[in-house]
């Protein structure tokens, strides 16, 4: 018999159990061919006495063991290491049992290199992001008591079960309401499902609508998520320029003459990343080439709601009368990123075939999360929230672009944005824009360098400076840093 004292460690500072600990070991010991079959195992009394511990913990030990088949009793001999297991060569023995760290796969795949990216993650720092809201003016607490109030009373076995595919229904209802009064659409709960953001919605896009070798056009600079998951749907992608009012759709227009298009992406009201508004002429346009060339419209409106310099245009949706167009938002840029809940709108048949889709990669949302949503909807508060963070976001768009024109007039050009949450920065050929990054996050600023908006002919040396995540205070302080490290 080895000497099981030597090879089993017992750690009370664990919060696992010791009569755990001991069986994973065993088990170890048994996958590593440290012990192997047939190997009569020391009694219980024997092993209790050599580690210390209570008879009854190695007895439960070797219960645990026998009942998952690594171990088995004969009667009058005693305890032995399965025979049935299959043969396992010893590894060279350790005074303690190791776990290999699971950094390598033991099968072969293939990676997409377009796939890897950086996650922008939160940080403590202080920040110009990408154009985020502000989660601390959120109805956080009344989305709270929403959720607390779903989550405890009403039918829990229809809440708490398996809903539709498509979203809660409520949900669905009270959004179709809130769509058709703000962006003039003429909907109902039927031509809307609820995914878990714009991303997914694109995703899903791509899953049902589009081949290999689709032809998919989005402005020149544009959103890097979406060309990425363009690319990996195996997508042609091609690119039409954008000026002071948004995509050139003549630029498409040529296109189409000469190929098949399937799928335009487009951010119509707050072009990303430059924030100019697609001009109605060019909208009507658009929806024209859209019916002729019977291509869809994926129209990507990720901040409708905060327009500072009049009524925000209504979507090209809200035109739409051949079915061509697929409207996304979500609450994501409303309340906070951390609230996944978005939406598509389209014909009940494409939503229908949508829902066929998520299935088979999200079986539902979270209905507790959308049925909170939806009551708050319905209770008014989420209008309340983006009258008062409009407002809000104004003063901070405002104040911080008067900063820009205070302290760095020299070295940034820019046009203060109609809408949005972002201010578009070119900062001046003389400025290393990486390299200012860099610096000024290690004062404690975060701003993303831009490089992804740059295009392999064009160097834009621009970036997105986000003004409403932050109080004018904290504003102050980025310009500062920025300022300090060029």
């Amino acid at each position: 018999m080895l000497p099981l004292s030597s090879l089993l460690v017992i750690n009370k500072t664990l919060k696992t159990p010791v009569y755990q600990q001991l069986t994973n070991q065993f088990i170890h010991l048994i996958q590593t061919g440290v012990l192997q079959g047939g190997q009569q195992i020391m009694s219980s009394r024997k092993l209790s006495e050599q580690l210390d511990v209570h008879r009854k913990t190695i007895t439960q030990v070797y219960d645990e063991l026998i009942v998952q088949g690594w171990l088995e009793t004969k009667a009058g001999s005693g305890t032995f290491v399965a025979k049935n297991l299959p043969e396992i060569h010893p590894q060279k023995l350790d005074e303690k049992p190791t776990i290999t760290e699971r950094k390598q796969a033991g099968f072969s795949f293939s990676t997409n290199p377009i796939l890897k990216r950086e996650v922008i993650k939160s940080t403590d720092k202080l920040h110009l992001d990408d154009g985020f809201p502000d989660p601390r003016i959120a109805p956080l607490v009344d989305l709270a008591r929403a959720y607390r109030s779903n989550l405890l009373n009403g039918n829990s076995y229809q809440k708490l079960g398996y809903g539709d595919t498509k979203g809660v229904l409520w949900l669905r209802q009270e959004l179709a309401k809130y769509l058709n009064e703000t962006r003039g659409l003429n909907i109902t709960a039927e031509n809307i499902i609820i995914v878990r953001g714009t991303i997914m919605g694109l995703y899903l896009t791509n899953l049902a609508f589009l081949k290999a070798g689709d032809t998919v056009v989005m402005g020149e600079c544009s959103w890097l998520s979406a060309k990425v998951s363009f690319m990996n749907a195996g997508a042609n992608i091609l690119t039409v320029p954008t000026d002071e009012n948004g995509i050139i759709v003549d630029a498409l227009e040529e296109i189409c003459k000469k190929q098949a298009v399937r799928m335009i992406y487009v951010t119509s009201h707050h072009d990303y990343p430059t924030t100019v508004v697609l001009k109605a002429d060019r909208r009507i346009k658009l929806l024209k080439l859209a019916k002729k060339y019977r291509f869809i419209v994926f129209e990507d409106d990720y901040d409708y709601d905060f327009h500072y310099l009049s009524k925000p245009l209504l979507p090209l949706a809200s035109a739409d009368e051949t079915g061509v167009v697929l409207y996304s938002g979500s609450f994501t840029k409303s309340i906070s990123p951390a609230f996944r809940v978005g939406y598509l709108v389209a014909p009940e048949e494409v939503i229908e075939h949508l829902a066929y889709h998520r299935r088979i990669i999200d079986r539902q949302g979270d209905n507790m999360l959308e049925n909170a949503i939806a009551m708050l909807l319905h209770e008014g508060i989420i209008q309340k929230h983006l009258r008062k963070a409009l407002k809000e976001y104004k003063q901070r768009r405002d104040f911080f672009c008067e900063l820009l024109n205070q302290h760095l007039k020299n070295v940034v050009n820019f046009q203060i944005p109609e809408g949005g949450m972002s201010v578009w920065t070119r900062f001046d050929n003389s400025i290393d824009l990486v390299r200012t990054a860099e610096n000024a996050f290690r004062k404690g600023l975060y701003f993303s360098n831009g490089i992804h908006h740059d295009l392999p002919h064009k160097k834009f040396n621009s970036t997105r400076l986000g003004f409403a995540s932050s109080t004018l205070t904290e504003l102050e302080m980025c310009v500062e840093i920025l300022k300090s490290v060029m």
